[in-house]
């Protein structure tokens, strides 16, 4: 049995997410324990906790101390099944952490999977937005032979969460490497700014015009689409995807959220501008998606190598977490301007 200090590195629930997802691919039980420990509210929150209970039903698994605050689990797991799992957060949790957790593990199962996640938020705060899966993280892992979906039913967002999503995912045997080494020129620049029930405010415009004004000052030609949702008629919210593609088959992409206090124009100016930061430091991943392709490289059965603009936290922990799981190297060397992420 694995035991991994949830204290290391960065101390948060990238950890627990992690451990689990390569726990159930590589059918080694593990014992966590000092869960999220440098959170101010350490231990398991509702959307880990459903992010265990979700992965042990995909994987059939033994666990142990999975309830609402504990700071230590066991996670025995069993065959990947898969199948159709209906899971609920109940508070506006993270959905995209969730399907974080169960996507690699899902690639493995034996039959496809659909799990429908109720109760949830699709876009709040330290977390990517539903938009940046759908458009950033999906059709990059679909080079490495992930064929997986995301139709967003409610768009949640906090206090009260209540979005709704649901993910499909066919297996496959194994991922193919990737490499994005060149950035290439860009081809065009998308997005889609959303708010829902204030349309009246004209939330999702104006996020929507002022980053298309953000980023035409600096010569990019944008076509961003104006989202006027009314799925959730619990929670007004509002968020802004934004994706760049090149011509090396690159996706680089950021996002940004509406707040209290926040202006519309301040959302969609902050995703404009952390946007130019990728495309100004000329590398084909953006730095999310630079520690969400960890454990898919880790995974592919020969070397990957990519680009990134700057070594984050969670990026550390990962390769640690994946060098530790599945006892492989991923090595991190300093460019002219960025760092290349490298799985021999």
């Amino acid at each position: 049995m694995l035991e991994i200090d949830g204290s290391q590195k960065s101390g948060s629930g990238t950890i627990l997410r992690l451990s689990v997802a390569l726990s159930a691919i590589t059918q080694e039980p593990i014992h966590i324990y000092n869960i999220r420990h440098n959170r101010n509210q350490p231990g398991l929150r509702p959307q880990h906790l459903e992010s265990v209970n979700v992965a042990g039903k995909l994987c059939n698994a033994e666990t142990k101390g999975v309830e609402l605050g504990s700071r230590e689990l066991w996670f025995k797991p069993d065959t990947i099944t898969g199948g159709e799992i209906t899971a609920e957060i109940g508070t506006a949790g993270s959905i995209s952490m969730l399907l974080l957790t169960i996507l690699p593990l899902c690639a493995y199962a034996k039959k496809p999977v659909k799990v429908q996640v109720k109760n949830g938020g699709t876009d709040v705060r330290y977390s990517p937005t539903i938009n940046y899966m759908k458009h950033v993280l999906l059709p990059v892992l679909k080079r490495m032979g992930l064929k997986a979906s995301v139709d967003v039913k409610k768009f949640g967002y906090y206090p009260k969460g209540m979005g709704e999503v649901v993910l499909d995912v066919n297996p496959v045997a194994s991922f193919k490497p990737i490499n994005l080494t060149e950035f290439g020129t860009i081809t065009e620049i998308e997005g889609i700014s959303t708010c829902t029930f204030l349309e009246k405010q004209k939330v999702a415009q104006r996020q929507a015009e002022k980053a298309t004004q953000v980023l035409e000052n600096c010569g990019h030609n944008t076509n961003i689409q104006v989202v006027n949702d009314f799925s959730n008629h619990f929670q007004k919210g509002s968020s802004i995807a934004l994706w760049a593609k090149t011509s090396s088959g690159a996706v680089i992409g950021s996002d940004a959220i509406g707040e209290l206090r926040k202006t519309s124009e301040a959302v969609g100016e902050e995703a404009a501008n952390n946007l130019l930061k990728e495309i100004q430091a000329n590398v084909p991943v953006d730095v999310h998606l630079g520690d969400m392709l960890v454990p898919y490289v880790g995974l592919a059965a020969r070397k990957s190598t990519y680009f990134i603009r700057k070594i984050s936290d969670h990026i550390k922990t990962n390769i640690w977490l994946t060098e530790k799981i599945l006892n492989i190297k991923i090595e991190v060397e300093p460019l002219e301007s960025g760092f290349i992420v490298k799985k021999l």
